[in-house]
């Protein structure tokens, strides 16, 4: 065990899942009370908002922040550049801000919802302008002052929560307070953040000119559709569920995505770290590389198999206990939702993998019919059976096709074997088996500890990680 906490990725990952966890434990909090204190209807028009502005703003950066690292980086942090970049995104934040109005306005009649959209959707302003000096942070290799900016957000959030469960206030006057909060934090982010790089006033001033704009997109069209790709398939189910089923629904899946997207934490933060791994492999030699990924795989695919068995076993009891009675049903979405956990672990890898060996234009394709399977299941199944669990299960087999997919071009390319890859499937669907097979004799609620103790007993003997120090 102490090897693993002497590894490079223990080392490169420890802050920012920590910080990770701790911000993403104070959002849960507030999400928990406003789920609780605020009826269903008033917590889904503050979901369908939500859920515009989160779905715009993952396209309103425009998935450039590889492009301006690397450039960043070869121009010596040249301040021009970076103004540049700055007031770049400013103007395309303000171009989504009046988007995210027009979608509104278009989707929903309810004013309410109108209402809230024209608010809540100048964040997509700010975001943007933050996003610049997150990039900025990881070219400067400064990534502690963006963990420690946004977990003083994420606080302030959790402070407001404890406040609207004593006084509750109207979901307007929310809104408008977290707009205040996420100005806060764009000076903070401004002002220490960027380390005194960007001047506000400089900024304005600086002239760019749509020619450019026009080139830099233009030239760098595959980060920005690799860049977007992920914001689709995460919340395109939702503004289906919006338009098709009940609130109840929205209410149901936004509390069982907020579930998996912290069971998301762990993996996407580790991949950070196991990027430039799998790079420095790669350059030693094939063997290495195949070697690494191999030991990495297994705990990938560990802690998938982990997440999904908790849900499934303690999901009836912590769900109402969280959220309330209300969402007494939830449970069985988020069970059904939670499928994804076993699979996207190594889904993530295997994205990683690909990238390392220059097959980047290969995933985005992969990407692609990946979603519009995942549309075309999902508007079919629900013109036929109008039902949560249609979306849930449309974006697992959606994603289990693309992993398929990804498993082919790696057994091509002689990185891992049919064996390895039918292994892994068997252990999976065997899971999944077990928890909803009806005549078990053992109770639910032990199954988790069993798998437990069984891949604690596995990975004693084997310890996959103890190759990871060498790179």
């Amino acid at each position: 065990m102490k090897a693993i906490f002497k590894t490079q990725l223990f080392k490169n990952s420890s802050f920012g899942i920590i910080s990770s966890v701790t911000q993403n434990l104070f959002i849960s909090i507030f999400f928990v009370v406003i789920a609780r204190c605020y009826s269903k209807d008033d917590f889904a028009n503050y979901i369908i908002v939500n859920t515009i502005y989160s779905f715009l703003v993952g396209f309103s950066s425009l998935g450039l922040g590889h492009w301006f690292i690397r450039e960043l980086l070869n121009r010596n942090f040249e301040e021009e550049f970076l103004f540049k970049f700055f007031k770049m995104q400013f103007i395309i934040g303000c171009l989504f801000y009046f988007v995210s109005i027009i979608m509104t306005v278009l989707l929903y009649k309810d004013p309410m919802i109108r209402s809230f959209s024209v608010l809540m959707s100048i964040n997509i302003v700010f975001d943007n302008l933050i996003y610049v000096i997150k990039n900025l942070n990881i070219a400067e290799q400064h990534q502690k002052k963006t963990f420690i900016l946004t977990l003083i957000e994420s606080l302030i959030k959790c402070i407001l929560a404890v406040f609207l469960f004593f006084y509750l206030i109207p979901v307007y006057y929310l809104i408008i307070i977290l707009l205040i909060v996420r100005f806060v934090t764009l000076n903070l982010f401004i002002k220490y953040g960027s380390s005194d790089k960007l001047n506000l006033k400089q900024i304005i001033h600086y002239k760019i000119r749509f020619a450019e704009i026009k080139n830099i997109i233009s030239a760098n069209w595959s980060f920005v559709i690799m860049g977007t790709l992920s914001v689709v398939y995460w919340r395109l189910g939702n503004i289906i569920v919006s338009k098709v089923l009940t609130k109840n629904d929205i209410a149901n899946y936004e509390v069982s995505f907020k579930l998996l997207s912290l069971a998301f934490v762990l993996p996407t933060i580790l991949s950070t770290s196991i990027y430039p791994m799998l790079i420095k492999s790669f350059n030693i030699g094939f063997d290495a590389l195949r070697s690494l990924f191999s030991n990495i795989y297994l705990p990938y695919s560990a802690y998938g198999i982990l997440a999904y068995s908790f849900v499934c076993s303690y999901s009836d009891i912590f769900i109402p206990l969280l959220f309330g009675n209300k969402f007494g049903n939830t449970a069985v979405y988020c069970r059904e939702m939670f499928m994804i956990i076993l699979i996207f672990p190594t889904f993530l890898l295997q994205a990683e993998l690909m990238i390392t060996m220059k097959l980047e234009k290969l995933d985005m394709v992969c990407n692609v019919i990946s979603i519009i399977v995942n549309l075309c299941l999902i508007l079919t199944g629900l013109h036929f059976y109008k039902s949560l669990s249609v979306v849930n299960f449309s974006i697992f087999i959606s994603i289990f096709i693309f992993h398929v997919v990804q498993d082919i071009i790696l057994i091509r390319k002689k990185i891992v074997s049919i064996k390895h890859v039918l292994l892994f499937y068997f252990t999976v669907f065997s899971v999944v088996f077990i928890y909803n097979y009806d005549q078990l004799f053992i109770d639910k609620k032990f199954i988790f500890i069993f798998i437990f103790i069984l891949i604690s007993i596995y990975f004693y003997v084997k310890n996959p990680v103890k190759n990871f120090k060498k790179y």
